[in-house]
């Protein structure tokens, strides 16, 4: 083999390589404080203007994990949390992981009669919640 065809098979490899791992290091990096999707029930608190929730049957588990897990975890008298999802440092972990702030914002986006000041209303087997990103629980 040459040295500049087996130079360049390296440098691809190389390449490869780095790119595998900066699509598993993201979820690695567990550094600063957890955020947690919570679904609270409402009991009235939180009401939306037009009375529109968002009926969480029709929506998929695989495309919302974070508000999924909340919604199992809760119940009609206590409220729920997925697990933490860590930001990372300087917005890094962002850019190559799904996060419970791209589910907030695609929810909010699609169903804007039932967006809060801080998050959703969702319905779940017949239980109005308040789902929402928090810091602490």
């Amino acid at each position: 083999m040459r040295p500049v065809t087996r130079n360049t098979l390296l440098g691809i490899i190389a390449v490869v390589i780095l790119l595998l791992a900066l699509g598993a290091l993201p979820g690695l990096l567990k550094s600063g404080d957890p955020y947690y999707t919570v679904a609270t029930p409402t009991d009235g608190e939180y009401s939306v203007d037009n009375g529109t929730a968002i009926n969480w049957s029709t929506q998929s588990e695989r495309r919302f994990p974070y508000t999924s897990a909340a919604l199992a975890d809760a119940s009609p008298s206590a409220a729920g949390q997925s697990e933490p999802y860590w930001r990372g440092p300087l917005g890094f972990k962002g850019a190559f992981t799904h996060s419970p702030f791209d589910e907030r914002d695609a929810l909010r986006q699609q169903y804007d009669g039932a967006v809060t000041d801080e998050g959703v209303v969702v319905r779940h087997n017949g239980t109005f919640y308040h789902v929402a990103v928090r810091q602490d629980v």
